[in-house]
């Protein structure tokens, strides 16, 4: 195995984990442990309920006969992911690394709204955000075959995506020349009031939409109307038939190795592979793989 690459070593003044911080970063960070997999499954249970009291928390009827008891339980809800939140900056040696990520990130948001909506009352809608925590659903249950197709869609979508942006493009310049001739044909005085207006209409035409908020008048434009919707089938099938092209050609390839959610301490990279003994993007040195037996994807 190779060595890490000096240039990419971790800072000095990051603090090694040892002792309680190390056990609560295992349980907090990582899936692979008993108490770590049922902290994450109980953690995702607290977020559902937690969307699910603001999703009926917004039906007046409902928060007419319980909206005392939904004010509390937000409130017990925030303060919980707040604790959970200085709990991960607490056991991670570079907390404001963390701060940063994606997932840290994340969970800040969650919990920020709550704490808003005291002076700003508009800010309390944005409560739902905590549904995107759920993301952390693929590392705590390691579902072998959906991370792999994950996976799998994931390569498809960005080995196709130059095609994609390509046929895109065609299309704008269509709808552009289209919504042009429909400008010409009908005029202001059936509703084409201007060239991004017909524009519009010929986005919602061939996305076979349809509002109606402006339709053809004329034999002409309805002929053309007519050719656009017929055009929309094809339209919509050309980037389904890229991606399953590239999906098809994923299958031929070899399988990556199943993830774990064995992370670096230094830099939170996460999916290292129990025999890794550097980070995959650090090179900083691993700790012992912690995994008991009975959780292993079989």
């Amino acid at each position: 195995m190779t060595t890490p690459d000096s240039n990419q070593s971790p800072p000095l003044n990051a603090k090694p984990l040892s002792g309680w911080r190390l056990r609560l970063y295992t349980i907090i960070f990582e899936a692979d442990t008993e108490a770590g997999r049922l902290f994450d499954k109980v953690l995702i249970g607290m977020i559902v309920l937690s969307v699910v009291v603001v999703l009926a928390d917004s039906v007046q009827a409902i928060n007419a006969a319980w909206g005392a008891w939904f004010t509390v339980l937000e409130w017990f809800f925030t303060l919980l992911f707040t604790a959970e939140y200085i709990a991960r900056l607490v056991c991670v040696p570079r907390p404001a690394r963390y701060a940063r990520s994606f997932f840290g990130i994340i969970d800040l948001i969650a919990v920020l709204p709550t704490y808003l909506a005291l002076f700003f009352p508009g800010f309390h809608a944005l409560v739902d955000v905590r549904v995107l925590r759920l993301l952390r659903v693929f590392r705590v249950f390691k579902l072998a075959a959906y991370v792999a197709e994950y996976q799998q869609l994931g390569r498809a979508l960005v080995a196709s995506a130059r095609k994609v942006l390509v046929f895109l493009s065609v299309v704008l310049m269509l709808v552009l020349v289209m919504g042009t001739v429909m400008y010409l044909v009908e005029g202001p005085a059936n509703g084409f009031t201007s060239i991004p207006t017909a524009v519009y209409w010929a986005i919602s035409t061939v996305t076979t939409v349809g509002y109606g908020d402006i339709t053809p008048k004329t034999d002409l434009g309805r002929l053309i109307s007519s050719f656009m919707m017929l055009l929309g089938w094809g339209i919509l099938a050309v980037p389904t038939g890229i991606v399953t092209a590239e999906m098809s050609a994923q299958r031929n390839q070899q399988p990556l190795p199943l993830p774990t959610t064995r992370t670096c301490h230094h830099c939170l990279t996460e999916g290292h592979q129990p025999e890794a003994r550097f980070c995959l993007h650090c090179g900083a040195d691993l700790p012992a793989y912690q995994v008991q037996p009975d959780v292993r994807t079989e």
